[in-house]
């Protein structure tokens, strides 16, 4: 994993109502270079504001990437981006879209990471992607997520995720890549501190990272000796993870999570819902959010660890997609973070008992032990990674 950069200031941003004008600004005050990955790019409302943004920036001589993932993006290879190559920006697509063959485990392997870098100077890293708050029908809440606005020597090392990225797909596509400005590489390497916070920055691939993400959840919940809180929009961890969050119990950390509570795609929502009992026998709370979509993949742990990203915890996250999250080790941070997963579940959330749990009718467990069978069938071997 990587190491913790000291130097840091990093900014909490709740939900699209936060993160877009943050994320506009910057864009609108680059000089050089912006660069942005998304797995959903989606054509609506906002997807459009920020595609017109970036067209504005190429056209004004800022050297702009975009890498979308070919299922997640399927409606912006069509409708945006033909305006932003003609603007002069460069855009890569993550494995298109092969329909029925996309149920393939192999092309299952998905970009899921949200990352933008500005300049150099500026990174945002987090859950939100470009989409509308309020896109899912019958939502009236706008859809719960965060992100991070990042300044400091942090910014590096997601660029420099985001450049091997690239070289990747130029590479797998064929395509030539054009070299960035010799004030952007400039830019990149002189970022200076610009505060006090430490943090890393850990990603998932297929290659080098394969358990990063996982593993510093791990070694979070190991030390952890007052409270752990994980909001996750799919939570379906295997056996080494529940295992960890057990022991914590054992040792008398109140752990919380903070789940999933309106079906968004059936499937995940039930085969999740399969370890439930197990877990709330063992004094695990489980906080379902029903006032919106829940799309958060955060956590507190302790007074001073945090972690903000897109990985889920579960098997499409920790074993086949490309994630990027950020550990924070700050008080303040982390404190924030905590007041406002706990005034979510206090305003939209429902805690589940564990004994009315336990008496649920028998077809609703065996439809979560079917789900949970086919996860397992589309993702290889689901109870037993991690081991």
């Amino acid at each position: 994993m990587s190491p913790l950069l000291p130097g840091n200031h990093i900014t909490l941003l709740q939900n699209g109502t936060e993160f877009f004008p943050a994320l506009l600004e910057a864009i609108a005050e680059a000089q050089h270079d912006i660069q942005l990955e998304t797995y959903i790019f989606e054509p609506d409302a906002t997807g459009r504001r920020v595609s017109a943004a970036l067209c504005e920036a190429a056209r004004r001589g800022v050297h702009v990437r975009v890498v979308a993932d070919g299922f997640g993006s399927r409606a912006f290879i069509a409708q945006l981006q033909p305006a932003l190559t003609n603007a002069g920006a460069e855009v890569l697509v993550f494995r298109k879209d092969l329909g029925l063959f996309a149920l393939q485990r192999r092309r299952l392997r998905r970009m899921h990471r949200k990352l933008t870098v500005v300049d150099g100077r500026i990174a945002f890293v987090g859950g939100i992607n470009i989409i509308d708050d309020s896109n899912t029908p019958h939502q009236i809440p706008p859809r719960f997520d965060y992100a991070i606005r990042i300044e400091g020597p942090l910014v590096r090392q997601v660029r420099a995720a985001q450049e091997e990225l690239w070289r990747i797909l130029c590479w797998a596509n064929f395509h030539r890549r054009p070299r960035p400005p010799a004030d952007v590489a400039t830019t990149i390497a002189a970022a200076e501190p610009a505060g006090k916070i430490r943090a890393a920055f850990v990603m998932r691939d297929n290659l080098r990272h394969r358990k990063d993400i996982e593993n510093a959840y791990l070694a979070a919940i190991g030390r952890a000796r007052r409270e752990i809180i994980i909001a996750n929009a799919y939570f379906l961890p295997g056996r080494r993870f529940r295992s960890a969050l057990l022991h914590a119990r054992e040792r008398g950390v109140s752990v919380t999570l903070l789940l999933q509570g309106r079906i968004e795609y059936w499937l995940l929502h039930h085969a999740c819902q399969a370890i439930y009992p197990h877990l709330l026998s063992a004094g695990i709370h489980i906080v379902e959010y029903r006032k919106s979509f829940l799309h958060a993949k955060v956590a507190v742990i302790d007074k001073d660890w945090a972690t903000v990203g897109s990985s889920n915890i579960d098997p499409f996250s920790l074993m086949l997609a490309r994630e990027a999250n950020v550990i924070v080790r700050d008080i303040n941070f982390t404190n924030e973070l905590r007041t406002s997963l706990l005034a979510a579940m206090h305003d939209g959330g429902i805690e589940l008992a564990a004994d009315n749990w336990q008496k649920r009718p028998w077809r609703l467990r065996l439809l979560s032990w079917a789900a949970f069978g086919v996860v397992r069938m589309l993702t290889g071997r689901l109870v037993r990674h991690g081991e």
